[in-house]
């Protein structure tokens, strides 16, 4: 093989991650250790995401073992050689590291490299990524579908403006704009030496900014409480913008804005049918089935901040006959389901919150985008650094990518929320710990 074809040996979370991973290597040699189809084995009755890319990895591989010997290579597409190691070198350690597949699979890598190929160890963990440096291989998180979270998009933009051009933007509610931005990007205008400021959406139909009303009613009770919860009243609301994304530290109000302007477009404007509130389970064992109880008893425990969010709007904002969470879930106007519930379903006409959306593969996002059915909207909050999967980052989740991806799409609204609003408490546990 030619010195210019690297050898990339792929852990088992790398195919977890996103199982057709292997075709991401094109024009080189990916080698996938015995060891890997073991954990698979173990993964692929899973009931979650990882069972289910665990089983596509299983088929891909089988699916390339018809083409020839794994274990001397196979050609695939994008000119890649596939193998499965079935030996590992041992180390001069001994067999202290021949205790777990994980140091077994990093050996797989280690003895490549003793043989002179270019190794490149390629894995979701960081510890193993540690653990192969040690031994001199070159280690790298698989990184497609990564985005630098420091540069992410925030969707708003804060800008002086003159007190004429201010007060033109404010009694026309229009103003021309010749800037090249995303399609629903915001501006937060200052006037010169003034207090006075002014929030406008950049419309791509008409090419210019429309001004948001500074002093908008209240949304279902609840009242924006700064200027970036006005912009994201201004996405949540608008009918035209079918996919927001709000992302922001614990705080700053993302999941509360989302649920009040879906009550007010679903029991007031009647524009969708009901709001479908969902957030994933990251669970200590396969799934939520360890819990005791029912259906609605086990989603009880995940759902206890969605919980919260209602009972403080329903004290707010009065409804005929609308009390309690009860009586609003009785009523069929909110529906709280486990994501893993919503694979397969279609959902037209609804207006759907994706809560803690930071603990979503991009593969993951992908399948609940989909289910959005005609007429729906589809919004997802999340903080990108609070993230329970030991395999995402503030750069790989789900969340950051669908942001990137979509950013300059007509459909698509995004505001980063950064002032946190539930005490000075909460603010400085977000800002310190």
């Amino acid at each position: 093989m030619a010195n210019s074809v690297k050898t990339f040996v792929i852990d088992t979370n790398v195919l977890i991650h996103r199982a057709d991973a292997i075709l991401s290597f094109r024009d080189n040699e990916v080698v996938v250790p015995l060891w890997v189809l073991e954990e698979l084995d173990q993964l692929k009755t899973y009931s979650d995401e990882r069972g289910r890319n665990a089983r596509h990895a299983i088929r891909f591989l089988d699916a390339a073992s018809k083409k020839g010997d794994l274990s001397t290579g196979v050609k695939i597409e994008n000119g890649i050689t596939l193998r499965v190691a079935l030996t590992h070198r041992q180390h001069k350690t001994g067999d202290v590291l021949l205790d777990r597949a994980d140091n077994k699979i990093i050996l797989t890598a280690y003895q490549l490299a003793q043989e002179g190929k270019r190794v490149f160890f390629v894995s979701k963990d960081i510890n193993a990524r540690v653990k192969a440096t040690a031994l001199g291989i070159k280690a790298v998180d698989y990184e497609k579908q990564k985005v630098n979270i420091d540069e992410l998009y925030s969707g708003m933009t804060e800008q002086d403006l003159g007190s004429e051009a201010m007060d033109g933007l404010i009694d026309s509610g229009r103003m021309d704009w010749n800037d090249v931005v995303p399609p629903n990007h915001c501006y937060l205008f200052r006037e010169h030496q003034s207090e006075r400021t002014a929030i406008a959406r950049y419309d791509d139909e008409t090419g210019d900014l429309q001004y948001v009303d500074h002093k908008m009613p209240s949304v279902a009770g609840i009242r924006a409480l700064n200027d970036q919860q006005r912009v994201a009243f201004e996405l949540l609301l608008n009918e035209k913008i079918q996919l927001v994304t709000l992302v922001g530290k614990a705080g700053t109000g993302k999941t509360l804005l989302a649920i009040a302007a879906g009550l007010k477009l679903t029991l007031e404007d009647h524009a969708y049918t009901r709001v479908m509130v969902s957030r994933p389970v990251v669970p200590l064992g396969k799934d939520i089935g360890y819990l005791p109880g029912a259906k609605g008893e086990k989603l009880s425990h995940w759902m206890q901040p969605l919980f919260d969010n209602l009972d403080y709007i329903l004290s707010v904002y009065k409804r005929p006959n609308v009390k309690t969470v009860e009586q609003l879930v009785n009523s069929n106007a909110i529906e709280l389901e486990a994501l893993a519930f919503i694979r397969g379903r279609s959902l037209p006409g609804q207006y759907i919150i994706i809560d803690e959306a930071q603990n979503l593969s991009p593969h993951e996002i992908k399948t609940i985008v989909s289910r959005a059915g005609e007429g729906s909207k589809l919004v997802l909050t999340g903080d990108p650094y609070q993230i329970d999967s030991p395999y995402l980052d503030a750069n790989s989740n789900g969340l950051t990518y669908l942001v990137e991806t979509f950013k300059g799409q007509p459909l698509f609204g995004h505001v980063t929320l950064t002032h946190s609003e539930r005490s000075k408490l909460a603010e400085l546990a977000a800002e310190l710990l």
